[in-house]
């Protein structure tokens, strides 16, 4: 429905368009935890170019009003990467597909997430919603609702399964960038976490170090297996260096 825009209509290009809000981050998770996911994707889906995942992006919905800013939104159906100059905003306009999951990650200044956000976020159709709130003690921290017949209702269990996206998303202790708290990550359909870039890397290293091992080990037994045949022909009254 907001898609159908008038194509008589000069609408503006992305370029032409402020990127954001212009209203800087006052918690500096609201750039890491999207960045991680971000990072996440881009290792599990590195050979899918139909996805975009923006971090603190504006989302374009109606020419002539102001962005909204998630923290951070995954978009399924569009070109991963427009040009060499990359986006500058996400423009429905322009891109056609709605995004299919908004992130917010609430800091000490509330910015209408539970509230003008939310509905916002449901009056385009935007299917899931996740909030993740750090600060909560005795509340849960993470929230994610699914549209239904326009209005969001809250998924149970965690990791939380996203069928339309096909992975799960949840909170677990680890560390990023060498922070170590809890961070949120994407989960298969077994729930099991998937490696972050970092960790790959180290899954990697111990992989490759455990293979050199394992060489070093076989070629030990080798040539003990070889100097026991040695003794053993020797024993027999046979040179073994002989030329037969």
């Amino acid at each position: 429905m907001l898609l159908e825009y008038n194509p008589r209509q000069c609408l503006p290009y992305a370029e032409d368009l402020p990127d954001s809000d212009d209203t800087p981050v006052d918690n500096q998770l609201q750039h890491l935890i999207p960045g991680l996911l971000e990072a996440i994707l881009a290792l599990i889906w590195s050979e899918r170019m139909d996805w975009f995942f923006g971090v603190d992006m504006g989302i374009y919905f109606i020419p002539d009003e102001p962005a909204i800013v998630p923290d951070g939104f995954l978009s399924i159906g569009v070109p991963r990467i427009i040009d060499s100059d990359l986006r500058l905003s996400y423009v429905l306009w322009e891109e056609k597909k709605v995004p299919i999951m908004v992130l917010e990650v609430i800091s000490q200044t509330r910015r209408g997430e539970y509230t003008q956000k939310k509905e916002d976020y449901a009056e385009l159709g935007i299917l899931y919603y996740v909030i993740y709130n750090p600060l909560r003690k005795r509340k849960p921290r993470l929230e994610v609702y699914q549209l239904e017949e326009g209005e969001y209702q809250l998924l149970a269990g965690e990791p939380v399964w996203l069928s339309e996206i096909n992975l799960g998303i949840g909170r677990e202790e680890g560390t990023y960038q060498g922070i170590t708290r809890e961070w949120l990550y994407w989960y298969d359909r077994q729930g099991k976490r998937y490696l972050t870039p970092e960790e790959t890397i180290v899954a990697t290293q111990q992989h490759f170090e455990g293979q050199l091992q394992q060489e070093r080990q076989a070629k030990e037994i080798a040539e003990k297996k070889a100097k026991h045949l040695e003794q053993l022909l020797r024993k027999a009254g046979i040179d073994p260096d002989d030329n037969f």
